[in-house]
């Protein structure tokens, strides 16, 4: 049965269309229980989008939580020392607070994770069903790249650690240019050191172009390492795609404290927020006493309300009138025009407010014509 794009709404086209895209690279669909305790998530807000939960107590005394989350929830109930990496994806109703809406919200997310033994492919591929998963939502679309070892790499260079990283990288996120450089001198940084921050801060290009204009600022091992990871990535998306719409974009960051390598945005046009969030997060899995590499992302749907959705002309194809027509042929004569894909409303008399395509009304005789529109 083929479902009509007009009787769908966006969050619910993208659902069927990332389900079959994330299915036809072997990802598995993952179920995960609708609550959990309350701690899994006070232990780890700041991971969270919004640190509001839904909580209430148990019959057993527990404080359990409405999940605001899922990663966390797989996270949780992947066990250590299993052999191969865990391709999932997961189609599940979270609970917390919207950027689209005031109050708790009930909203469907998407989203998948790779867990195990990542390597360059693997990060690779999650980048990619990234960049195709807004292909599924809209043409019109840019994912920006980074990498928290690149910017973190150039702090300790320079000696930039602790809590003046966790000030710099709130700098280097809004792009708060002046912010940096009053940040800068006043920790006696030379004028040439506050230029490589501000020159990676405000690179933004497709990641080709930007990693030639940034291959000279590359210094120690941490540095080089996430360069040469960005450069490979880069190698394998070209040979396989489009790179145009991935751009390289180190004001793309996040908590140091769960994210250790590339991280990425997505963003397609209508929308002002990113509808994409993800990247590689294996500190979340040592936090969380996992041996192994993470790399994920998650599909907002509740941005997708944004998007203008088609404008139907019509409510219906066609209203079916019938007065003291035997009620038999009237199923029949319905389910012939359902057959032809149409969409009937049948109605004893008058059809109020209804947009319809064509008005037939059933006589003895058969159907009759009384309003045909194009």
């Amino acid at each position: 049965m083929s479902i009509s794009d007009l009787v769908l709404k966006n969050d619910e086209k993208a659902i069927f269309g990332l389900r079959e895209l994330y299915s036809s690279y072997g990802y598995m669909k993952y179920k995960v229980s609708k609550f959990e305790e309350y701690d899994l998530y006070a232990r780890n807000k700041s991971f969270l989008i919004s640190e509001n939960i839904l909580t209430f107590t148990d019959t057993d005394g527990r404080l359990m939580a409405l999940k605001p989350d899922v990663t966390l929830s797989i996270i949780k109930n992947i066990g250590n020392g299993q052999q191969g990496t865990h391709k999932l994806y997961y189609n599940e109703n979270v609970y917390r607070t919207s950027a689209s809406a005031d109050g708790f919200r009930e909203i469907m997310q998407t989203g998948l994770e790779c867990i195990g033994d990542i390597d360059l492919y693997a990060m690779s591929e999650v980048i990619t069903l990234a960049q195709k998963s807004l292909d599924t939502i809209s043409g019109d679309n840019i994912l920006d790249l980074s990498h928290m070892g690149f910017v973190l790499g150039l702090m300790e260079e320079l000696g930039i650690l602790d809590a003046d990283a966790d000030i710099l990288v709130g700098y280097i996120g809004h792009r708060n240019i002046p912010a940096i450089k009053a940040f800068c001198a006043d920790r006696g940084l030379s004028e040439g050191d506050t230029a490589k921050i501000c020159k990676m801060t405000e690179l933004y290009a497709p990641i080709k172009d930007a990693l030639w204009a940034v291959s000279d600022m590359v210094c120690g091992d941490r540095m080089r390492a996430a360069f040469d990871e960005l450069s490979g990535i880069c190698r394998i998306l070209d040979a396989s795609g489009d790179t145009d719409r991935i751009y390289l974009d180190f004001s793309t960051v996040n908590d140091m404290n769960y994210y250790n390598g590339v991280i990425f945005k997505g963003f397609v046009k209508g929308i002002p927020d990113s509808i994409l969030s993800g990247g590689r997060y294996d500190s979340l899995m040592a936090k969380m006493g996992k041996k192994a590499g993470a790399i994920g992302f998650a599909v907002y749907l509740d941005m997708l309300e944004r998007l203008p959705c088609d404008e139907r002309r019509y409510d219906v194809d066609t209203v079916l009138l019938y007065d003291a027509a035997d009620a038999e042929l009237v199923m029949k004569i319905a389910d012939e025009l359902r057959a032809e894909g149409k969409s009937v409303k049948i109605e004893r008399g008058a059809t109020g407010n209804v947009r319809y395509k064509q008005l037939l009304k059933v006589n003895g005789e058969g159907v009759e014509i009384l309003e045909a529109n194009d």
